[in-house]
């Protein structure tokens, strides 16, 4: 494959990049085709010794970048968008061979990757701070932004670039260092990623601005939560090791942007444009096989159209291609691994034991040919109830549970009935129906749609979600504040010396 050798990934590869590729020591690590089982490389992970030779480059890195101003901090970061949409194509499909999305899915990824360096160059001149009223004569305040320090930079295999570009592009302007740990699943993501835009910072000497370090969790986790040479940390994962994250960062009074797991749904309101939800609803719950952590879990139904919903994604559903994730009309490849085709199944029986009933899918799929040994699913659809305790958990697979509504009110009640708060959507033409979702008693998520799905966030907003989605913004608005720290200045340029509050002391 062409573009492996384009992006400077051969047969055997280094984990570590520190400003160069470091020969490292650890266990070997073998990167698997989700689509056909076989391995793709092997990389040879950092050991405990070599993530602490990485952190030092990149703190040192740090001490540099954050003397250049931003503005020319926001002219790398340009070269870097650059560099990435030079090599669009090829990175595209690696994620697709190593993640298993479509390729459509993948280059879109990459877009979204180029997207936030181009919203980052606009926001190097934009790291506003304000001026404030002293109430002391002669006295003027203000508040301004500093850079913060190295950013660890945690991703899950199932957004393997863009979710560093989100951090690592807003890191750059604000004049951060990050060392990105990659999901053991797509490593290969993050080297040819990494190779794409190091000669951009190499050019610099300032390489190990993106540094990386692939290791286990307890080589190069573990250290990274402990380390208070990071003061932020930003993970994408599940719930239960985001505590982890969270108690472990904040116990040594750093930062925690939290990306963790969502339950999201798409409510049907009786007056809903079918011709918009139904292609929404498959996209959201199809799309990636339902591994997006904005994927949509639940279908939230008005009782007076459940039954043509019913019908018209079965029929939807019926058209969907599965199989090799590069071949042009497949809109669902594998599951990352045979133990997610698994937790699939437990899902459906546990879904079946409760009183659930399938109604599409779910079962394994085999494929003749170069895909035969892939992790393929049948797309699922169930008809359910809310209150079920698969339904209230986040599966990362590509089911799709149908819960019948009476109302708004009971629509908004059952929507907000579940621990993640991520991702939402409303499919109204009533205005009274869709100001109500989206007011402070409507969707209690983070992102919050009308006649839109669940899917498919613009970098312009800030991306996250509430509850046990973690309460961590990523990308566009002002999520930039939270890799810069925070100072207030007083200037006295009088030659008195007035105490605030009036005090008088002498």
């Amino acid at each position: 494959m062409d573009f492996l050798s384009e992006l400077g990934i051969g047969k055997e590869n280094s984990g570590a990049y520190n400003g160069e590729w470091l020969k490292c020591s650890g266990p070997l690590l073998e990167s698997t085709n989700p689509a056909t089982g076989e391995v793709i490389a092997t990389v040879r992970q950092a050991t405990a010794e070599e993530y602490g030779v990485c952190v030092d480059a990149a703190q040192a890195a740090f001490l540099r970048w954050r003397e250049m101003p931003a503005p020319h901090r926001g002219e790398v970061v340009r070269k870097l968008g650059n560099a990435m949409r030079d090599k669009k194509d090829s990175l595209g499909k690696l994620i697709s061979l190593e993640m298993g999305k479509i390729l459509q899915e993948g280059l879109g990824e990459v877009q979204e990757a180029i997207d936030i360096a181009d919203f980052a160059v606009g926001q190097s001149r934009m790291l506003y701070g304000l001026s404030m009223h002293s109430e002391r004569p002669g006295h003027a305040m203000r508040e301004q932004w500093h850079p913060l320090g190295t950013v660890g930079v945690i991703t899950a295999f199932n957004f393997p670039m863009a979710v560093w570009a989100w951090n690592s592009m807003l890191a750059y302007i604000c004049g951060d260092s990050c060392v990105w740990k990659p999901s053991s699943e797509t490593v290969l993501c993050a080297i040819g990623l990494t190779n794409v835009v190091r000669p951009v910072l190499e050019a610099e000497g300032l390489g190990a601005l993106a540094t990386l370090v692939i290791g286990s969790g307890r080589e190069v986790g573990q250290k990274m939560l402990e380390d208070p040479r990071m003061p932020l940390i930003s993970f994408t994962g599940s719930t239960n090791v985001g505590r982890r994250v969270a108690s472990t960062v904040s116990g040594r009074f750093g930062r925690t942007i939290l990306e963790l797991g969502g339950n999201n749904a798409v409510v049907l309101m009786e007056d809903a444009d079918l011709e918009i939800a139904i292609p929404s609803i498959v996209f959201g719950a199809v799309g990636t096989a339902g591994q997006r952590c904005t994927s949509t879990r639940r279908v939230l139904v008005h009782e007076s159209i459940a039954k043509d919903v019913e019908a018209r994604l079965i029929k939807a559903y019926e058209q969907v291609n599965i199989g090799n994730p590069l071949a042009d009309k497949t809109l669902c490849g594998p599951l990352i691994t045979p133990g997610a085709v698994d937790e699939m199944m437990e899902a459906l029986d546990k879904a079946k034991a409760a009183g659930g009933e399938v109604l599409y899918g779910g079962e394994k799929v085999t494929l003749d040919g170069d895909e035969k040994g892939g992790n393929f699913v049948k797309p699922a659809i169930v008809r359910a109830k809310n209150d079920f305790e698969i339904v209230q958990t986040e599966t990362f697979a590509p089911i799709l549970y149908l819960i019948p509504i009476s109302d708004v009110d009971d629509a908004i009640a059952k929507h907000n009935d579940v621990p993640q708060g991520l991702s939402s959507a409303m499919f109204t033409m009533n205005m009274r129906n869709a100001e109500r979702f989206l007011a402070a008693t409507g969707s209690d998520c983070g992102i919050a749609n009308v006649n839109i799905g669940t899917s498919g966030a613009e970098i312009g907003g800030a991306f996250g979600g509430e509850k046990e989605t973690g309460g961590g913004r990523e990308s566009g608005s002002d999520a930039w504040k939270t890799y810069m720290r925070r100072q207030t200045n007083t200037v006295n340029w009088s030659t008195d010396l007035p105490l605030a509050q009036g005090i008088t002391f002498g």
